[in-house]
């Protein structure tokens, strides 16, 4: 028997140099982690490096007894990169060069992400799971939910500790509950790891 999955996603706060979280990185896992109160979350995920796991470790402490996992799945990885003819004709160069500046796309880490992380999940009662990963990962998963095509990862950026909700119901296409929800953060703390010609203000 199949039932539904919640998955509350987030990129990691704001770090500095060394992957450490900055003071504000604090803050925004804090109070992240503050808004999840009330969810009976069951398991917290996260990336191995040091800033998936500092805000996964301050999320957590907001909500006691919810075990946390470390995923490698989870890391930081480019999960595709498309070929010059997929992409628009207006846009492809561009896209292109952007993909291009990181290392080769994992792929098959990119499916286990999907595989580990989304879908329904065996049991009767609804599952509520935190994912603390990276902006390539967050972009990818919101895609496959989407069912968009495969190189539109590259057009989403998400904050840091933004919140994106993502529902997975037998039967049912995924839904997108939720996407890039600052409303936990003061204002001073809501843009940070948006590229600056995303700022309104």
């Amino acid at each position: 028997m199949l039932t539904t999955r919640y998955l509350f996603l987030t990129r990691h706060a704001e770090a500095g140099p060394g992957g450490r979280l900055t003071e504000a990185g604090q803050r925004q896992a804090v109070l992240l982690g503050r808004r999840l109160r009330d969810v009976p979350v069951t398991a917290i995920h996260h990336g191995p490096l040091r800033r998936t796991t500092e805000t996964a470790h301050l999320i957590a402490a907001q909500l006691p007894e919810v075990p946390l996992y470390v995923e490698k799945a989870a890391g930081d990885f480019v999960p595709y990169t498309p070929k010059r003819e997929e992409l628009p004709e207006t846009s492809g160069d561009l896209l292109l060069a952007f993909a291009r500046q990181f290392p080769a796309a994992d792929e098959e880490l990119a499916i286990d992400a999907e595989r580990r992380f989304t879908g329904p999940v065996p049991g009767s009662e609804p599952r509520y799971e935190v994912l603390v990963t990276h902006n390539f990962l967050v972009g990818w998963l919101i895609r496959a939910a989407q069912d968009a095509p495969k190189w539109r990862w590259l057009t989403l950026t998400h904050a840091n500790a933004g919140l994106t909700v993502i529902r997975y119901s037998p039967g049912r296409p995924a839904s997108l509950l939720t996407y890039n929800d600052l409303s936990h953060l003061p204002a001073e703390l809501r843009w940070t790891g948006f590229p600056p010609d995303f700022y309104i203000p």
